[in-house]
């Protein structure tokens, strides 16, 4: 089968000129006024719509519970 019209460079371009990736839309927590992605938890203090949904003092104390006992095993 042959080609019967090939399109030119310039209407390449112009077709892929909206391909183009956008950065994410970030909005302010109304608590600590962090930036953080659309409708996801703030990071910073574990807040979603001004309700504390993850405690993150918790999963520090957590993580850091671990630390100690890893290091106290592996010496």
């Amino acid at each position: 089968m042959v080609v019967r019209m090939r399109h030119t460079r310039a209407h390449t371009a112009n077709r892929r000129s909206h391909h183009a990736l956008e950065g994410a839309r970030l909005s302010k927590c109304a608590k600590c006024t962090a930036l953080h992605i659309r409708h996801q938890v703030c990071t910073n203090c574990g807040t979603y719509r001004g309700r504390e949904v993850s405690s993150l003092v918790k999963s520090l104390t957590r993580g850091t519970k671990r630390a100690v006992a890893k290091g106290k095993t592996s010496k």
